[in-house]
């Protein structure tokens, strides 16, 4: 399959760099600024240097303010019954598609994450994608990690406030936790392996056990011990679920302001 990425940025080039390892598909990048990408990869500096080739899957990876300037030159390069995944955030489906000639669209929502193979994305098809363009699309983003494919475009603006923003709430946390550490007379090196340490290994667990998250609370805490201490500062009266709840409105409410 030929698959053309417009714009090979930071995202899109991590991106790329896992699909050459995982598929077989023949890749033609877009992008005047690109360099050191796979050898098998094609580069072109604009649209004029594709002449007459076509592409089964065109991937918009450029800045959402360029969208409307560069994506109708590439209208003519998209085969019939072809498909557009854009990773163009808060650029709607009905723009994408329309910019490209109202072709099959799907919008995905990465996060950082899928720079290391360990994304959560969301994935939304337009109407007129058929089940071999979702199969597609989906082969790409489970190489980057995880795809979860939702029902509208609110609900993919719903799951960016959460996978989509979440590597930042837990950066922030960790920053939090390290100094915290630090408080109690740990060394930088040393409070930041063991909070890190602490956080991965209880996600794997959560990740590999059948029980809730309450259940897995419950197990670490004693009655009257260290861990009942804590949580009960940590969230008093609700205030740390009450926290989440507003942090994942607010970006919830912006990506819907962006669109």
């Amino acid at each position: 399959m030929k698959v053309l990425l417009i714009g090979c940025g930071k995202m899109g080039g991590a991106m790329l760099r896992r699909w050459v390892d995982n598929t077989n598909h023949a890749f033609t990048v877009v992008d005047p600024f690109a360099n050191d990408l796979p050898d098998s990869v094609s580069l072109v500096r604009d649209a004029g240097e594709l002449g007459e080739q076509c592409f089964e899957i065109i991937i918009v990876a450029v800045k959402p303010q360029m969208v409307a300037d560069v994506l109708p030159a590439y209208q003519k390069h998209i085969t019939g019954g072809g498909c557009a995944v854009s990773i163009a955030a808060g650029c709607s489906m009905a723009r994408i598609s329309g910019l490209l000639g109202d072709v099959a669209t799907v919008r995905v929502m990465p996060n950082l994450p899928a720079l290391i193979g360990r994304g959560a994305t969301g994935l939304y098809a337009g109407d007129s994608c058929t089940a071999q363009h979702r199969e597609q699309v989906t082969t790409l983003i489970d190489s980057v990690g995880k795809s979860f494919w939702v029902n509208s475009e609110d609900e993919l603006d719903r799951l960016t406030a959460i996978s989509g923003s979440g590597p930042g709430y837990v950066f922030q946390f960790l920053h939090s936790y390290i100094s915290a550490a630090r408080e109690l007379g740990f060394t930088e090196e040393t409070a930041r392996a063991l909070v890190l340490q602490t956080v991965s290994g209880a996600a794997k667990m959560a990740e590999q056990s059948d029980q809730s998250m309450e259940e897995l609370r419950n197990s670490v805490t004693s009655k009257n011990g260290t861990t009942e201490a804590g949580l009960n500062v940590l969230n008093a009266n609700g205030t740390l679920d009450e926290l989440l709840k507003h942090t994942t409105d607010a970006a919830y409410k912006r990506a819907i302001e962006l669109q």
